[in-house]
């Protein structure tokens, strides 16, 4: 639980800044981008507190990257198969989950050090953390920025400033937003 609100990545930890600012201009893309990587750190930390035993010290970290790679390569061509949309409006932020620095930091950190059913369950909150993270970005820019929410009109799109799709936008939102986050979780 402590990646959702204790160590949240994007508003507690600031980590992941480049697809938190890149891809959160629609709460679905904020969504998308990350059960991406949710599914990605659930998967690599699960194979990584597996084999950890096994790998040399000093190829530790490439073989970290690879494990991590195959997992980005199989979440990405089952996006470009199943949600075509999502995975045009995401881009080069795919295969950019493969060097985020949320990922590898937890292999490190947690997965090579810890079982495989603790790894899963710190891939969850942490993935869960950064989900919900993307997604409140993305809602509060398409809701300020196009008027919209998933999607759906609110009715107000003639009436919002379109700053918010941008990309000042999105640095104005993250930076009011993680002032919001840790002023509630200091409560």
């Amino acid at each position: 639980m402590s990646g959702i609100v204790k160590n949240n990545p994007t508003f507690v930890l600031v980590l992941g800044m480049c697809p938190t600012l890149g891809t959160t201009t629609s709460a679905m893309n904020g969504m998308g981008m990350g059960l991406a990587t949710m599914a990605v750190l659930i998967l690599s930390n699960l194979v990584i507190s597996l084999v950890k035993n096994i790998i040399p010290d000093k190829v530790r970290i490439p073989a970290f990257i690879v494990i991590i790679a195959s997992f980005v390569t199989i979440v990405e061509m089952l996006m470009k198969a199943y949600a075509q949309s999502l995975y045009a409006s995401l881009g080069v932020f795919i295969p950019l989950i493969v060097v985020n620095c949320i990922i590898l930091g937890r292999a490190e950190a947690f997965a090579s050090k810890n079982s495989p059913f603790d790894s899963i369950l710190d891939g969850v909150g942490i993935g869960l953390g950064f989900t919900l993270s993307l997604t409140a970005i993305g809602a509060v820019r398409e809701i300020l920025g196009g008027g919209a929410i998933f999607g759906v009109s609110l009715g107000i799109a003639d009436f919002t400033p379109l700053v918010f799709v941008l990309a000042p936008g999105g640095f104005l939102t993250l930076g009011y937003l993680m002032v919001l986050f840790n002023k509630l979780a200091k409560k």
